[in-house]
């Protein structure tokens, strides 16, 4: 087995970095009058080159910093509330691993091997892990959230759909900003950014971000906060513009995260003293103990040529690693009746050149993609009802290619069409060993004493490899100016592996690994400016036909926890979603959106322990994370005050019910619930003083986000629930200068 090495574990990220405490254009626009009214041309980069969102066949939103900060966004979870059919949230157990869903699909599994159905992009980065991914939204121009597979220019593990997060380019004049807000539970954020030319085209800036609260809770067996933050973060970067044709960025970022564990809510009482329901959602008796840190920290060099007015070269150069030490407390008492420690460590290496092209009538993208990768780490089940712990270790690497293009036409003024494809080969290597030891010490992959283990469950090296051609095809048509019709489509690919919780004596398949998941999707939308230019909308509805589903499930045994990573078949999903902006006056905006998700199996392939032979359910299984109705409704009010701009918003959210895992459990699903915030902000006549305060979950709702479900005596029926955070004030202040 591959030596496994020890350190704070974590995958990657944080590259958004300077600040948005001063306003920046709304969903990255240019604004022109029309008899007194807004009329905005949003452009994204959804297609990796510059397009208007209305000319672009894809469903996608874009949140511009200003509406961001305007509704008090907090970090990228927010977007879960704004964006139709998206489960964007904090990972079960975690503190700053995400978990992504659009339009049913995604992973919530956030172990190392298993990767994200949802990808991660920062300035056309891409993270391959997801912890340290949950980003305190601070200097982005825009985020971009892609719907439905991306298989052609994103291509990775992005058979769900993408987030991009977009940052700005430094200012030719010098400029700084600081921003200080205070909250609930003593929350204390604090961001300082600065920028300068040094010289003729070129220029450096930096970043440094705290974020400290204290806990929603408390662990009432350690007396820790519960729920608390304890985050620091920073970026430096340094643009060129040696020539006028060309620009080169280098950035580095760095997070560390010292948040206490998080632990989840009983939601039965047990046979074990402390075992009893509490009274608050966010208090735990949880008796684990041990570090908690989170360190991701990684740089980019980016190049772009413009050769000519037809061809512009571009090279992305990355590298990310992280690490995790974490400790989890499933049961949720003092006993250590179901505890895992817990580290990860990951690395990436990433390269991209690409050629963008734009002959007239022709326009288009085409380039490579190649990554190096590592993620490994270990974890410990101690199950001191049954007297032993259950040892996992192990890594996964990856190493990927790809070839992809896509390319637009022009056939008439009105109609264009696309056409896209691209090729993708993983070869991965998994190395996985398990191992059951007597007693509840930690084992020798967690710092243990060296003991010679009970059963040798797993231990095994394997190596695969996988590669797909996924297609994506489009027509857009131009009704009138006003409106354009598009329909697609478009097929992902998310890559097989090894499953690293696998139990050869119980599943002896598992050495073999799982399968790729593919996704066929087809989509038609609308999009465009109505009632006089009063209302601007997206509209789309898609059938996708979901193939070979990587499904990830632990079961608990009579001597243990039994794991499976399936293939279980295959599944439909359909459904519906509007939004856009209604411009009631001069002084008075909507924002809306509504999601519709139909989302079933057909066929659920499931190994069965007892028989030992492999059985269709799927009449008695559903999607997880695939609420059938998602909407969000903000209404922004502006007025003069003190001669500057107050803008006040107040904002509804709505999700219906849905399920947190295949199996529907009445104790972990959350019913429908709405979520209400209201913001205002103040923007001084020169606009370098900003005043906020913010409201979020103002009718402090309890919902849960996630949990985990291990019933049964042998631990102790420990079912827990975590839940996302209750009302909160904030007040902040920010200075441009």
């Amino acid at each position: 087995m591959k030596t496994i090495r020890r350190a704070a574990s974590a995958a990657a990220l944080l590259s958004s970095v300077s600040m948005l405490a001063v306003a920046a254009p709304a969903l990255a626009q240019e604004t022109t009058a029309d008899a007194g009214r807004a009329t905005e041309i949003i452009t994204v980069t959804a297609r990796r080159r510059e397009e208007s969102l209305q000319d672009v066949p894809v469903a996608v939103s874009a949140l511009g910093a200003q509406r961001l900060e305007e509704t008090g966004a907090l970090d990228i979870t927010d977007l879960g509330e704004q964006t139709p059919n998206a489960t964007v949230q904090i990972a079960r157990g975690s503190n700053t691993t995400l978990i992504s869903f659009i339009r049913g699909v995604g992973q919530q599994d956030p172990l190392w091997g298993f990767e994200p159905g949802v990808g991660l992009y920062v300035d056309d980065v891409y993270v391959a892990r997801p912890q340290g991914a949950v980003l305190d939204i601070y200097d982005v121009e825009r985020i971009e959230v892609l719907r439905g597979p991306q298989g052609t220019l994103y291509g990775r593990n992005t058979i769900g759909g993408a987030i991009k997060y977009v940052t700005r380019r430094l200012d030719d004049q010098p400029q700084g900003s600081l921003r200080a807000a205070y909250g609930s539970h003593n929350q204390i954020d604090l961001v300082a950014s600065g920028s300068a030319p040094l010289a003729e085209g070129f220029a450096i800036g930096g970043s440094i971000a705290r974020f400290t609260r204290d806990g929603y809770g408390t662990n009432l067996t350690t007396g820790q906060d519960h729920y608390n933050k304890d985050i620091i973060a920073g970026r430096i970067s340094a643009e060129m513009t040696p020539h006028p044709d060309v620009f080169i960025r280098f950035a580095y970022d760095r997070l560390e995260d010292d948040s206490n564990p998080r632990h989840g809510y009983r939601t039965l009482p047990g046979a074990l003293p402390g075992s009893d329901v509490l009274d608050d959602i966010y208090d735990t008796r949880a008796g684990a103990q041990g570090d908690n840190s989170v360190m991701t920290q990684g740089a980019s060099l980016t190049a772009e040529w413009q050769a000519s007015d037809m061809f512009t070269f571009k090279s992305i150069t990355a590298w990310r690693e992280g690490d995790t030490v974490t400790v989890i407390d499933f049961d949720g008492t003092p006993s250590p009746t179901l505890d895992i420690p817990a580290f990860y460590r990951d690395d990436q290496f990433t390269q991209e050149f690409q050629l963008l092209f734009d002959a007239g009538r022709f326009q288009g993208v085409a380039g490579v993609y190649y990554l190096d990768g590592t993620a490994e780490g270990a974890f410990d089940t101690i199950a001191g009802l049954l007297g032993v712990n259950i040892a996992n270790g192990g890594s996964v690497e990856t190493e990927s290619f790809a070839a992809f293009a896509d390319v637009s036409f022009d056939i008439t003024d009105r109609l264009s069409a696309s056409v896209g494809a691209r090729w993708t080969r993983d070869e991965k290597t998994g190395t996985v060993f398990r191992a059951t030891y007597l007693g509840t010490e930690r084992s020798p992959l967690n710092g243990g004493p060296d003991r010679d283990p009970l059963i040798q469950n797993t231990d095994y090296t394997n190596t695969r490899t996988f590669s797909e051609f996924t297609p994506r095809v489009s027509l857009s048509y131009r009704i009138d100016p006003n409106y354009t019709a598009y329909a697609s489509y478009s097929q992902g690919f998310k890559s097989g592996g090894f499953d690293m919780r696998g139990d050869a004596l119980a599943t002896p398949d598992t050495v073999n690994g799982y399968n790729p998941e593919t996704v066929d999707a087809w989509e038609a939308g609308l999009k465009g400016r109505a009632f006089d230019g009063l209302m601007q909308f997206s509209a789309a509805a898609f059938y996708s036909d979901y193939q070979d589903q990587q499904v990830t499930t632990q079961v608990p045994t009579a001597t243990g926890i039994a794991s499976f990573v399936d293939n279980v078949g295959q599944s439909t999903i359909y459904g519906a979603e509007f939004e856009g902006a209604l411009f009631l006056t001069d002084f008075l905006t909507a924002n809306f959106s509504v999601g519709y998700l139909e989302a079933s199996f057909d066929e659920f392939i499931r190994f069965n322990l007892t028989t030992g032979e492999f059985e269709d359910i799927s009449d008695q299984v559903v999607f997880q994370n695939a609420p059938k109705w998602t909407g969000y409704f903000g209404l922004t009010w502006r007025t003069d005050v003190m001669g500057g701009d107050l803008a006040v918003t107040p904002s509804v959210s709505f999700r219906s019910s849905y399920n947190q895992f295949e199996f529907p459990n009445p104790l972990l699903d959350q019913n429908g619930y709405t979520l209400v915030d209201l913001s205002a902000l103040w923007t001084s006549p020169d606009q370098r003083w900003t005043v906020g305060a913010f409201g979020r979950n103002l009718t402090d709702e309890e919902y849960r986000i996630g949990g985990y479900n291990f019933l049964g005596a042998q631990f102790d029926d420990s079912v827990s629930a975590f839940y996302g955070p209750p009302r909160t004030f904030t007040v902040q202040l920010g200075y441009r200068f």
